[in-house]
This record gives C-alpha cells, sequence and structure tokens, in this order.
C-alpha cells in the first residue's frame, strides 16, 4: 500500500471513531447532570443532610477534576473513560446509600 493509500486508511479509522468517543462523552456529561440532579432532590426532600450533601458535592467536583486532567493532552483514552466510568458507578451507589438511610435533615 502506498503512502496516499495509508493516509486514507488512517483517516477513515479516525472519522469511525470520531462518534463513538463524542458518544462517550455525551454518556459522561449526562450521567454527570443526572447524579447532580439526584443530589439536588435529595436536598429538597431533606433525604440529604448537609454533611452528606458537602460530602457528595466533595468527591463529584474531585471526579470532574480528575476528568478535565485525563482530557488536557487531547487524548481521552478508553481505559480513561473507564475509569471515570467506575468513579460514576461508586457516586451514584454514594448517593443512594445517602437518600435512602435514617438521617435526613
Amino acid at each position: 500500500m502506498n503512502w496516499t493509500g495509508r493516509l486514507t486508511v488512517v483517516a477513515l479509522f479516525g472519522a469511525l471513531a470520531l462518534p463513538a468517543v463524542a458518544q462517550s462523552n455525551r454518556r459522561i456529561n449526562a450521567r454527570k447532570e443526572n447524579q447532580q440532579d439526584r443530589i439536588a432532590q435529595g436536598v429538597k426532600s431533606g433525604s440529604l443532610t448537609a454533611r452528606e450533601t458537602a460530602n457528595l458535592e466533595r468527591k463529584e467536583a474531585a471526579l470532574n477534576r480528575e476528568e478535565r486532567r485525563m482530557k488536557a493532552d487531547g487524548n481521552f483514552t478508553p481505559a480513561e473513560r473507564g475509569k471515570i466510568n467506575r468513579q460514576q458507578n461508586r457516586l451514584s451507589k454514594q448517593i443512594y446509600r445517602d437518600k435512602h438511610n435514617a438521617r435526613h435533615q
């Protein structure tokens, strides 16, 4: 395969991968919004105490900082996306536990 052919193949694979990355980023952002809404609902209903809310917000801010750090080099790898997803899973479980424990404001 000549140089032009290789460039075409690389460009084609890059174009195919771009929508998957954009979809993954949209999924991460939608999940962040959903989790923020869940925290806000917990505050409004009184199912989250001030301490629980502050702790969840601190963890969410740390996760956002880590995500920005990972994206800073312009290469957000599948491994990094997986790590963010696992951290979002843990935060989601913590939101659930805090909202459903016996503590209320």
